[in-house]
């Protein structure tokens, strides 16, 4: 339910109040402040009720696995792009921390704030009623198990129903308190985009037995912590294939071959929004960079002919 400027200036608004969790269910209580107040806040755009919460919040992965169901995610980081992506159907949105490069214009997603994530959020977040909104822990914010629910926290506090961070056997004692906290918990292993600094570049994952073994008990481990997804990303096709065997949780692919229970792509790429850079396991179904470009040169031209 979207609730209008006039409207709320007739009730007499004047204060701000944040998103509250109850349970499992959202209640977010935005007001817009109306006398004698600051200009209207990005924050403070939307009255969110419970029709405008997804209705059913978290799908049971577990059975869609067993079921043989595909999941499918993407990525968002703003509202019409979160709000497309849920009007198609797709099961999970993600805000992820690869906005500090197909947004931000940062080199790798080290430099990405908690702040900047949380920003990203609250815009997708309001864009979402169907899908499952899941967001990233950026880096060196879930260091200890206190420090990870504190974080995952403020992100259900600004619309997320769920997290993701990095690591698998290294992480159990984070992804443990998250989970025991309440909060829906999607790992990520294989190849760690937070850790590319320390690798020195991005390197496919699984090509020696020890590396293969290692992936094998990661998954394991995020499973027992109470992970209810994992993302494998580039690793090579038969040790994700193994690895989505050996697991009851749905593993998701990006650039891991087509045997995962899923696949995630950064939407930029998708639709080649991006085109200084794409994955060599990104086939982009449509080229919006090029329509953008073509859009703005009608319009100088136009402008300068004087129409």
């Amino acid at each position: 339910m979207r609730v209008g400027f006039e409207r709320i200036q007739r009730a007499g608004v004047t204060t701000l109040q944040n998103v509250a969790v109850i349970g499992r269910v959202r209640l977010s209580l935005e007001f817009w402040s109306v006398a004698g107040a600051p200009p209207l806040s990005a924050t403070a755009c939307v009255l969110k009720l419970a029709a405008d919460l997804p209705a059913d919040p978290m799908k049971d992965f577990r059975q869609m696995k067993r079921r043989g169901e595909k999941v499918t995610a993407l990525t968002a980081y703003d509202y019409p792009t979160a709000r497309l992506l849920d009007e198609s159907g797709i099961d999970i949105i993600l805000v992820g921390d690869s906005l500090g490069m197909v947004v931000l214009g940062c080199q790798d997603t080290t430099g990405v704030t908690l702040e900047e994530m949380l920003h990203h959020t609250r815009a997708a977040a309001r864009g979402v009623k169907q899908a499952l909104l899941v967001a990233d822990l950026p880096i060196h914010t879930y260091d200890t198990p206190e420090q990870a629910v504190e974080t995952a926290r403020k992100f259900v506090d600004v619309g997320a129903q769920a997290v993701k961070l990095e690591g698998g056997v290294s992480h159990v004692a984070q992804i443990e308190a998250i989970t025991k906290a309440g909060i829906p918990f999607m790992a990520h292993i294989g190849m760690l985009p937070q850790s590319v600094r320390e690798e020195g570049g991005y390197r496919i994952k699984g090509r020696t037995q020890s590396e293969a073994e290692a992936l094998l008990a990661d998954a394991r481990a995020v499973e027992k912590a109470g992970a209810f997804s994992v993302v494998l990303e580039i690793v090579v096709a038969d040790i994700a294939k193994r690895i989505t065997k050996a697991i009851d949780i749905p593993t998701i692919g990006i650039g891991s071959g087509k045997h995962c229970d899923g696949q995630i792509l950064v939407t930029h790429d998708l639709i080649g929004l991006f085109p200084w850079f794409t994955p060599k396991f990104v086939s982009p179904e449509a080229r919006v960079a090029d329509e953008i470009r073509r859009a703005a040169g009608v319009f100088i031209e136009r402008t300068r002919a004087g129409g």
